[in-house]
Parts: C-alpha cells; structure tokens; sequence
C-alpha cells in the first residue's frame, strides 16, 4: 500500500499517515458561514482537501473515507443580513448553501459525505457545554457560558503560544464577566430580535468554535483522523476545538492530524476590499474563467505556501487544458494510475511537482501522436483526475471557445484589400499572429473559419486587437 505522509501543524513534523481504521478514514473540515457569496481564498482549503480525498480514497478504498464539511447557518452576520433585508434567515442560508454547491461543483470538488448544519446540532453544543460546566472546565456568568482556558493545560500548542503571551499580544477589549482574558464563549444570550434556542442558561445561542466540536463528535466521534482548514483558522478557531473536545471526551484523541492551508493573494497583494482586488469565486466563473482553470491554478502551488492569482497564471492554466483536453480526446479512464503522481501526491499532497509529471506525460504523448498510444493516453487521463482535473463534464467550456468573429471579419477585409492591391504583406503578417497565438486557420473563396487549436493563447490574441 502507498504510504501517505502529512505535515501534521500540532507536531510540526511530516508524519506518515496511520488512519485510526483504514476501513474508515475520517477528515473533517472547517465550512463557510453562508451569508454571502464564496470569495476566491474560500475555494482553496475546498480544492486541497478535495484532492487529499481522492488521494484517499484510492489508497484505502472508495467507500472508506468519510468527509465532512459544515456550514455554519448561525451567525451574527448571519442575523445582520437579515434584519437588514427583512428576509428570513432560513431564506437567507438556504440560499447561500445553494451558490456554495454550485461554485464548489464547477470548481470539480466532490461533494462531502455530510454536510451539517450548526442549526441542527444545537443540543449537542448544549449538551457538550453542560458536560465542559459539570467537568469543571466552562462557567456561567451573565447569561454566558465561557470555556476556562486555564483549566487546559496544553491550550496554544497547535498555534505554538502560551496563554500569557497570547494576553500580552491581544488588542481587544475585555468583557468583565470574564474570569481571564483568554476566556471564550459557549453560549451566548439572544434578545427577542436574535435567532435562539432554549437551554438550561436561557434562550440563546451557541458560539462559534462550539459547534465544529459538537458536529464532528457526532458524525466522526470522539477521535478521528484527519482535521483541516485555513491557517487563519490555526488561532483561535481550531485551538478552541481543541480545548472544549479533549476537556469534554479526555479519553479521546479529538483530530490526530492537523492540516492548515496557506492564505491567497491575488497579483501579489493581499486580497482586500479597499483594494480593489476582492472577488468571489462566482465573479471568475461569471467573467469566463473555467472552474477547471481555476481549479489548475491552485493546484500549481503547494498548500502549505501563499499562493498567488494572477491573469497570467489562469491564462497559462487554460492553454495547458486545451492541450491536456485535446491528448485525452478518445482516452478510457481505467482506473490504471502513473505511480510517479500518486508517490508525489502522497507526499505531502505535493500537487506543484504532479502536475510536473503530468506535463512530461503530455509532452510524451504529442511527441508520440502518430504512433497507437490508448494505454498511455488511458493513465495519463486517470492520472488527472485524481487531482480533479479532465473530470468527466467539466469540458464544456472548450465547446463554447473564445469568440473570433472579429479577427475573421479583419482577415476578410485584409484579403480583400489584398487582391486589389496585390500587396499580400499585411494579410500574411496577421495570419502568421493568429496561427502564433494558437489560432486555426481555414480560408476559401466562401469565407474564413477560425478555431482555438490546443496551443491556443488567450494573451497573444488579445495583443493583436
């Protein structure tokens, strides 16, 4: 069997990959808050766990890894929404779950086996913040119930800080019902205005870290295999979970293995609103950049690095695909894998060096064209998909192709221009430009037809304009 190895953030070492049950192999990851559209940094903890999974999934088995993702439907962002629409927040999250799927499915990232939501585990969080209060770890003040970080001792060793120096770093404003600065909420009061529920504290609501802890307890247990998310969820988030779980299950492992995805850029800046440079998955997908473009792009750097969206870098994406999509035209997915990509795959989830190895393999088979190559084409399409990429219906953007009508109107009147003054320079010129930037030629005394071959650039065109 492949052996998997994962830098595991709790122990800062890469470690080989031992599941709990290799019969069922479980990863949680941390979900959206669905109020509003799914930026583009919100896509990539989705692509790199989807690709773990798949690793997974062929090394222990289809039907041995259970996944799950939450959403988080109880929110005060959640609640501002809606006293500022006047919308039901049901409507509200319902809707958003839905932009969710549809942006996550055009990017090829499978669906999750469950997908929680934090409204319906709300007597779990309740019954789990009455075992932390009877445990001697959580206090009920004011109407709150606040875990009591001093009572674990090993809080701060996934994000590598001691309490005192987490106070000593901290800009915030203390509320005074704490006991200690570091305190956070359980459960938290709601006014007559505000989402609620029942509880032996008063009608209220949970707070955030609450419900990852009570989710994945009641879907994976109380230890699992495999915890993921944004490294801007290392500190407080995932420490949180982390305390409220071993204090409530002491017996129990919580998440052996942690993993945490570095943050996004885009053209080299941090993305920001006030910047001008923040957009939303579905602002890409709405512009004409492919979910499988944008898919490729993530893949091009390891997780575990910042990574950088640039125009340049979806451009370079989209050639290599059309060239990929045009190798595996007629391929057979048999499942029979390159072992050089599921070695480096397995390292650590190295997808910058096997997409490396899969444009070797393309180079191989357009050097080797005119000879029989089905078996090679056959593993080198199966070997895509196991980082998503050439999935089955996810070439429909190829079909649609960039729109030449203008360049074919231009080379008709260049034509034309040339056969009155038999000056054929100009004509030459502009076609010589089309064919460099991947453009297929056919003229007749009809017209001209004009087609994007698998070489096609979307960057030299636009130049010729």
């Amino acid at each position: 069997m492949v052996e998997i190895k994962l830098t595991n953030t709790r122990t800062r070492r890469k470690e080989a990959f031992a599941p709990i049950d290799p019969a069922n192999v479980r990863m949680y990851l941390c979900g959206p808050t669905v109020y509003d559209r799914a930026h583009l940094g919100n896509a990539r903890p989705v692509i790199v766990f989807d690709v773990l999974l798949r690793l997974l999934r062929h090394v222990h088995g289809e039907g041995c890894v259970t996944y799950v993702r939450n959403f988080t439907d109880v929110d005060d962002k959640i609640n501002a929404r809606a006293a500022a629409t006047g919308r039901p927040i049901r409507d509200i999250t319902d809707e958003t779950i839905g932009w969710y799927h549809a942006d996550m499915d055009a990017l090829g990232a499978a669906r999750p086996d469950h997908e929680p939501r934090a409204t319906d585990y709300i007597a779990q969080m309740v019954d789990m913040t009455g075992e932390l209060i009877a445990k001697g770890h959580a206090y009920e003040t004011e109407g709150h119930v606040l875990f009591d970080v001093r009572s674990f001792p090993d809080y701060g060793k996934l994000s590598g800080r001691s309490v005192d120096d987490m106070i000593a770093g901290a800009r915030v404003e203390v509320a005074p019902f704490k006991r200690d600065p570091m305190d956070f909420v359980l459960w938290k009061p709601s006014d007559a205005d505000t989402s609620g529920w029942d509880s032996p504290w008063g009608r209220g609501r949970p707070g955030w870290h609450i419900e990852c802890s009570a989710m994945s307890k009641a879907l994976l247990g109380d230890s699992f295999d495999i915890h993921g998310g944004g490294i801007d969820l290392q500190f407080p988030h995932h420490e949180n979970e982390i305390a409220q779980s071993c204090c409530a299950s002491p017996q129990a492992d919580f998440a052996r293995v942690w993993l945490h995805n570095e943050m996004l850029q885009v053209e080299g800046r941090k993305m920001s609103k006030s910047l001008g440079n923040f957009f939303t998955v579905r602002d890409l997908l709405d512009g004409g950049t492919p979910g499988e473009v944008i898919r490729l792009v993530f893949l091009m750097t390891h997780y575990r690095k910042p990574m950088d969206w640039t125009a340049d870098k979806a451009r370079e994406a989209e050639a290599t695909l059309r060239k990929w999509h045009a190798l595996a035209a007629g391929a057979q997915d048999r499942g029979h894998l390159d072992a050089g990509i599921v070695d480096l795959l397995a390292d650590d989830l190295n997808t910058a060096g096997a997409l490396s190895r899969l444009h070797a393999m393309a180079r191989d088979l357009a050097e080797n064209a005119t000879r029989d190559c089905h078996v090679e084409k056959g593993i080198f399409l199966s070997s895509a998909r196991l980082l998503g990429l050439l999935l089955p219906g996810m070439d429909g953007w190829l079909s649609a192709g960039p729109d030449l009508s203008a360049q074919a109107a231009r080379l008709v009147r260049l034509r034309d221009e040339a056969k009155a003054s038999r000056d054929f320079a100009a004509l030459d010129a502009f076609k010589a430009a089309l064919t460099d930037a991947g453009v297929i030629i056919r003229m007749n005394r009809d017209g001209v037809e004009l087609d994007p071959s698998p070489s096609f650039d979307a960057a030299k065109l636009a130049a010729l304009s």
